[in-house]
Formats: C-alpha cells, sequence, structure tokens
C-alpha cells in the first residue's frame, strides 16, 4: 500500500511539474513582405532606405493561448502586438514602420502570456 501511495504521489508532482502548454515557435523571420500567409524573403539587415519590415512566426501547439510579438529598440518595448492562437498550427506575423534615425539592433521576442519568451531574434537597421 505504501508503494501506491509513493507512485501516485510522484505522478501527481510529475504533472503538476508539467508545463502549462508544450507549444513552440517551428518557424520565425524578418521579411519585407507576406504573401498568402508566408514570407517572401528572410532579412538579417535592412537599409535605412527601407521603411518596413515584417516578422512573421508558425506557432506549433499554442491554441488557445495569446502570443505577443514584442518590438524592442534601444532596450525599450516600443509596441506590441498580441495574437489569440486558434489552431494546432498558427501562423502570424507583425510589421513595424522605421524611420532612418532608428538604425541600429532591431529585437522581437515572441512571448506567452505568461511572459515567457518562446523566441527572440535580431537584425540589423542600417
Amino acid at each position: 500500500m505504501q508503494k501506491y501511495i509513493s507512485y501516485l504521489l510522484l505522478i501527481f508532482t510529475l504533472l503538476l511539474a508539467t508545463p502549462g502548454h508544450a507549444g513552440e515557435v517551428s518557424r520565425a523571420q524578418f521579411t519585407s513582405a507576406i504573401i498568402e500567409r508566408e514570407p517572401v524573403d528572410q532579412l538579417t539587415t535592412l537599409s535605412t532606405s527601407k521603411t518596413q519590415v515584417y516578422y512573421f512566426s508558425e506557432l506549433l501547439n499554442l491554441q488557445g493561448h495569446t502570443v505577443t510579438h514584442q518590438w524592442i529598440y534601444n532596450y525599450k518595448v516600443l509596441f506590441e502586438k498580441p495574437f489569440a492562437v486558434g489552431s494546432t498550427r498558427w501562423r502570424v506575423w507583425s510589421n513595424k514602420t522605421l524611420r532612418p534615425g532608428w538604425s541600429g539592433t532591431w529585437t522581437v521576442n515572441t512571448v506567452d502570456e505568461d511572459g515567457t519568451i518562446l523566441l527572440s531574434q535580431s537584425f540589423e537597421y542600417l
């Protein structure tokens, strides 16, 4: 009987330690445009002669959760775009209009509703 209770406690402990979701960002990239829900190219740098940039994410197993793109420049969050994830595979994107004076490193964090960073990526605006 004691072993049975020990096994039950172990199972209960493991269930409590399991994260609230096992979702992930399966693909993500900066791009100059989105066509038919897909990025057209992959950017790591962007010239200051261009002012528009998109961030694309494909989310897996995050249905029912809210995921946010946080656009960060000079260590400050300048823009946040939340997404309600509606299915096991969900593609989302956000965009930012940049000014030539905003050169340097830009980062987008993909964050869940608990504030956990699922993915962080950066590009250079030169």
